[in-house]
């Protein structure tokens, strides 16, 4: 292995050509700078430099070497400076994943204000279920992602963000004057529309339903919250989802209530690998997820 300070101050005697001066340069005793050459001409089993009393002139193994040196010393410096800049936030990638309910309501809104505090940060966003989050977050794929916690799958980390309740968003003709609350039990008698079951917030409630042994007696399923939002808004159907997805002002031909007997919540997690470190704009992005994201549950709960 060579020494990476003795290549430098090869290279500093060579563009010199002078020891002396070399050694004024990078402020160290001409016999420290003699001391490196020789070192490094031993290790190489060359001759770099023809001495004489006047002059110091490279021999042909030493131009040679120099023009590889001083690439591999520019290479060096200019990735320190790409890792400085990325330390820095002047530049740098996220790739990072998200379950569609949320990349298509309140995270927009989220990554646009990262985005004119970090100009410079490309983003890549992918939507994609719990499964396919956890095998793109192990194929480093994606820095992290955003979605349910997974049970049994020890090698991830998932950091709870939310932890919020189903609301049911009502059209008119299914208004429930002077409640606050809707059961279970009386929404399966109203036609409703759900998330289709490879949405991850359908989970609570289909476990909920099948341990109260209930079901939909007029039921459409699609993929997209904003198709839920659409039916509702049409008076088609009810529509169940998580308070978060709701858009603040609640339409006013919408009731929304929070469902109850039994309450059903869902916990959003922020999921990284075990033992994976995050870019520092991966980490500042993943901490403004957890402040804007809790800060959306907490105001919900307070108009609640």
């Amino acid at each position: 292995m060579y020494n990476l300070k003795a290549l430098q101050i090869f290279v500093v005697v060579a563009d010199l050509s002078s020891f002396r001066k070399a050694a004024e340069v990078m402020n160290r005793s001409q016999s420290a700078i003699s001391s490196q050459i020789k070192l490094l001409e031993e290790q190489i089993g060359v001759t770099l430099f023809h001495r004489t009393t006047r002059r110091v002139q490279l021999t042909a193994e030493g131009e040679q070497l120099l023009s590889h040196a001083q690439r591999a010393i520019a290479a060096l410096e200019m990735g320190l400076r790409q890792i400085k800049d990325t330390a820095n936030l002047k530049v740098g990638h996220i790739a990072m994943g998200c379950i569609p309910s949320l990349a298509s309501t309140v995270l927009p809104d989220i990554l646009a204000e990262f985005l004119r505090r970090r100009r410079s940060i490309g983003l890549e966003l992918r939507e994609l279920n719990g499964t396919h989050m956890l095998e793109a977050i192990s194929r480093q794929e994606i820095a992290f992602g955003i979605g349910p916690e997974v049970k049994h799958a020890g090698d991830f980390d998932f950091m709870p963000i939310t932890d919020e309740p189903f609301h049911a968003l009502l059209p008119k003709a299914y208004w429930l004057p002077g409640r606050d609350t809707i059961t279970l039990t009386e929404l399966v008698r109203l036609p409703v529309v759900i998330a289709s079951s490879s949405a991850a917030f359908r989970t609570a409630l289909d476990r909920e339903m099948t341990k109260r042994g209930l079901t939909f007696t007029d039921a459409s399923e699609v993929v997209q919250v904003q198709t839920m939002l659409a039916f509702a808004r049409s008076g088609m159907a009810v529509a169940i989802l998580p308070k978060i997805m709701i858009p603040a002002p609640v339409d006013q031909n919408l009731q929304s209530l929070p469902i109850v007997e039994p309450e059903l919540r869902r916990t959003l997690c922020l999921i990284t690998r075990k033992g994976n470190s995050l870019s520092p704009a991966a980490q500042e992005m993943y901490e403004l997820i957890i402040k804007r994201l809790r800060k959306a549950v907490s105001l919900d709960a307070a108009i609640s």
